[in-house]
């Protein structure tokens, strides 16, 4: 399970390193691609098995935007000797990667965010938001 949040520097050749804890779920290769609100998803590959299995099962006239945004531009990448991987400048630029960033851990996928994005987004995260959602999946 992706749990967690860790704090990374991306060089400037767009390498950041993957925390450990990370690495053990998601495996030797995994994908990297575009998220929602401009942070990246980064998938297992039964992760992105599982994705890409539920677009197929859509019929293309709803499955095809999401497929566009998920598969275009995702990237297979594998860890060197640091832990490190590439992360390919047109997902640097999506996610708006210059140093500062986030790995946040959400259960069945992590993500990457620029770290002040990701201090903005909690930021507008309310205990009344926060409250509706567990209301609404009976908690």
């Amino acid at each position: 399970m992706l749990i967690g949040q860790y704090q990374h520097n991306i060089d400037a050749k767009g390498r950041v390193i993957v925390p450990a804890k990370f690495r053990e779920d998601l495996g030797e290769r995994f994908y990297v691609t575009k998220g929602l609100d401009h942070c990246l998803f980064v998938l297992s590959l039964e992760e992105w098995v599982n994705l890409e299995k539920k677009l197929q099962d859509m019929p293309i006239s709803k499955a095809r935007r999401l497929q566009l945004f998920f598969f275009s531009g995702a990237a297979e990448v594998e860890a060197d000797k640091q832990g490190r991987i590439l992360i390919p400048q047109h997902l640097r630029d999506y996610a708006g990667l210059n140093k500062d960033i986030a790995f946040v851990g959400t259960s069945n996928r992590a993500e990457i965010w620029d770290s002040q994005r990701w201090e903005g987004f909690n930021a507008e995260l309310t205990e009344e938001s926060i409250a509706e959602a567990m209301d609404d999946l009976g908690l």
